[in-house]
């Protein structure tokens, strides 16, 4: 009898302990912020320089083919928020932002400080100093894996938030469609949070670097080894009533 109720202990003992276990695993879990709130720095998404590695090199295929319209229409509603995705950028990196109609189309703001050159710079609609950049450029995507995507992946690219910065346009214009190897930004400060922006959106679409591009992005991320993977934006299917030629 006494063997039999030590085992009955033993048992119960295990099962809370399991119980514990799980439950505790359950409450550590991040959960993935998404839509036009961008990104956000992840603890769980660990060192942007370790996820380098994760990605696959290989040479930079021909631009043939390529055209924006390949991508979908400019800055489509894919988070179907009734804001385009321009609008939904500007609200989320400007400060001071007034709206010409309710809280969505954006009138006027400050871009302080312009994260490529470090300088406060206005915005004003119509007459604008601000362009909304892709950090990784829509021509270096196509030629680094989004030719042979289907539209739906190339649209949630193209308006993914966690691809997209509201930037100065005197900086912006420089870059074309640079990757890390061709082009950083003039404000060194940035550097570090714009190349594992960078590596964050190559590792969640599959895009492949180039053995020059992989090199620089190390070289940069080697100077802030402690600088996080970003995570969040919107996922990598636009819905279907969305279409790109």
């Amino acid at each position: 009898m006494r063997d039999a109720v030590l085992r009955l202990r033993g048992g119960a003992a295990v099962a809370a302990l399991l119980v514990f276990v799980v439950g505790a695993g359950v409450s550590g879990c991040k959960k993935e912020t998404t839509g036009s709130a961008g990104p956000e720095e992840s603890a769980a998404g660990g060192a942007a320089l370790a996820a380098v590695d994760s990605l696959t090199v290989k040479g930079r295929a021909p631009k043939t083919g390529y055209s924006r319209e390949r991508f979908g229409t400019a800055w489509a509603d894919t988070d179907s928020n009734r804001c385009d995705t321009r609008d939904d950028i500007l609200k989320r990196d400007l400060k001071d932002v007034k709206f010409s109609d309710g809280t969505c189309k954006v009138s006027s703001g400050i871009l302080s400080p312009d994260p490529y050159g470090g300088q406060d710079v206005a915005f004003a609609r119509g007459r604008s100093l601000v362009d909304i950049d892709h950090l990784v450029a829509l021509s270096d995507a196509w030629q680094k894996g989004a030719k042979y995507w289907d539209a739906s992946k190339r649209i949630a690219l193209a308006n993914d938030p966690l691809n997209l910065r509201a930037v100065g346009a005197s900086a912006n214009r420089s870059k074309g469609d640079g990757d890390t190897a061709t082009w950083l930004p003039p404000n060194k400060a940035y550097r570090c949070t714009y190349v594992a922006a960078q590596v964050a959106v190559k590792k969640k679409y599959g895009l492949w670097v180039t053995a020059a591009e992989k090199a620089a992005m190390k070289k940069v991320l080697s100077g802030c080894p402690g600088q996080k993977l970003p995570s969040g934006g919107n996922p990598t299917q636009a819905p279907k009533r969305f279409h790109a030629n």
